[in-house]
């Protein structure tokens, strides 16, 4: 079994000690930061914008996996660029002309990526797969952290790895949502690629040991 990306998302960390926790995310066996932008309108939330996501890349040295939880994503791909996103996810509901969209994301320098609702079948994404470089599974449903896991996650992954084998795709899947070491394991032999742990991680004791652990287990 392939070792699985990690992306602790930054939405769980603490915000009145921000920097601490995107040095301990760089000293740390992580891969990535995943970063959720919300609008509150899209979702019932609403996150941080451009002057937080600014304070990250000031700092992080890893991959900044930028996921919008927002509408009318395309008016802010530029700018997101120009703040260090290097993977940019928009959402499969958010976007009227999908295809467009990709390619303005990677017009920029960015990889693409598009996330989908639990609702949203996988199959709605077979005629772009081969311009997708990560799909955002939400084993949750979008807007807010700690939320339990939606078990009909894995037999999402298992059709959505079909059809990127089938297409020849290089994409990766990414797993957002109530991860934690208990569906590690078995996300990964599902076809994930990438998990993204907030709360997981950053309401442990250790949240450095967590993010081992949680390469451990993917490991094995």
């Amino acid at each position: 079994m392939k070792k699985a990306l990690i992306a602790p998302s930054v939405l769980s960390a603490d915000f009145g000690n921000l920097q601490r926790d995107v040095e301990m995310i760089n000293n740390s066996e992580a891969d990535w930061f995943h970063i959720d932008i919300m609008d509150g309108v899209f979702v019932p939330n609403i996150s941080f914008g451009m002057p937080v996501l600014q304070a990250i890349t000031k700092h992080a040295k890893k991959t900044i996996d930028v996921h919008l939880m927002i509408v009318n994503p395309d008016q802010y791909i530029k700018t997101f660029a120009e703040l260090g996103a290097t993977n940019l996810t928009v959402h499969y509901e958010a976007c009227t002309h999908l295809h467009r969209t990709l390619q303005a994301i990677k017009a920029e320098g960015m990889k693409a990526g598009v996330a989908l609702n639990p609702h949203t079948n996988v199959s709605l994404l077979e005629d772009v797969i081969n311009d997708i470089d990560v799909v955002c599974m939400m084993s949750v449903n979008p807007g807010f952290g700690g939320q339990s896991f939606i078990e009909n996650t894995y037999n999402k992954v298992k059709k959505l790895k079909d059809i990127i084998t089938k297409n020849g795709a290089s994409t990766l899947i990414e797993i957002d949502g109530g991860v934690n070491d208990k569906n590690a394991g078995k996300l990964l032999a599902a076809g994930a690629d990438v998990l993204v742990a907030g709360n997981f991680v950053f309401k442990s004791d250790n949240p450095t040991e967590t993010i081992a652990k949680l390469k451990e287990i993917t490991a094995k």
